[in-house]
């Protein structure tokens, strides 16, 4: 899994059939040190993540264990969303002092 941070909403109202109603948003990953990438990565958002907060993304074929999602041809997944991470070193991210 990839920490990322949500950039913003994909909407597709022309897509494959068993991908309606799927939650689409856009992913810039964060580094090890909270600084965001210039990675970015579409994910199917099955937790229910907003604009501006971390979540915890997999991809490949873990990207389709989520019940209903089997059969649907998703890469990327929103599995979580992020309240704190914590580094040998100090806190690196809180949600609640985030006001990004």
């Amino acid at each position: 899994m990839r920490l990322g941070k949500v950039r913003g909403t994909v909407v597709s109202t022309c897509k494959e059939p068993s991908l309606t109603g799927v939650k689409f948003l856009l992913i810039q990953f964060v580094s090890e040190d909270g600084d965001l990438l210039p990675d970015y990565e579409v994910a199917a958002d099955v937790v229910g993540a907003g604009p501006g907060e971390w979540v915890l993304v997999t991809c490949g074929s873990a990207a389709r264990q989520h019940s209903g999602y089997e059969s649907r041809p998703v890469d990327a997944a929103i599995v979580a969303i992020v309240d704190t991470v914590s580094l040998d070193s100090g806190s690196l991210y809180d949600k609640r002092e985030d006001f990004s």
